[in-house]
């Protein structure tokens, strides 16, 4: 399964065209998508009405979502977070370092335009999709 980043869902909502927006238009019918509950949240929060923000919220249910969350997460979030700031890259959001590990721990591949997850796929083998 690909894990479509927030960054990548809101430049496809707003149809703007780039190499990810491009390939996930593409691969809608050969690849299984997914998102994690953070990101809906933060595709939710750009939304300026209620129901509009319910009609994203439509679209993306028609993906696969998984729920986030809990210490054990949280706390390898934070193990990854240290072992690449030990190695000259800090992540600027906390969100990243969740949605990476997520992939990492579940084996997803991840879609995104998102420099935060350069480490990640250089020091902890994070599978990117590289359209």
């Amino acid at each position: 399964m690909v894990i479509v980043d927030t960054t990548v869902w809101i430049d496809y909502l707003n149809g703007v065209a780039s190499p990810e927006t491009d390939w996930l238009d593409d691969q809608a019918t050969q690849q299984r998508f997914g998102l994690l509950d953070l990101m809906v949240c933060e595709v939710l929060q750009g939304i300026p009405t209620d129901g509009e923000a319910s009609r994203v919220l439509r679209q993306l249910q028609r993906f696969q979502i998984f729920e986030t969350g809990g210490v054990v997460l949280a706390a390898d979030a934070a193990t990854n977070y240290r072992l690449l700031r030990a190695k000259g890259r800090t992540v600027r959001k906390t969100v990243d370092c969740l949605i990476a590990t997520f992939c990492l721990r579940e084996r997803h591949a991840l879609l995104h335009c998102d420099r935060d997850f350069d480490a990640f796929e250089q020091f902890l083998d994070l599978v990117v999709v590289h359209p």
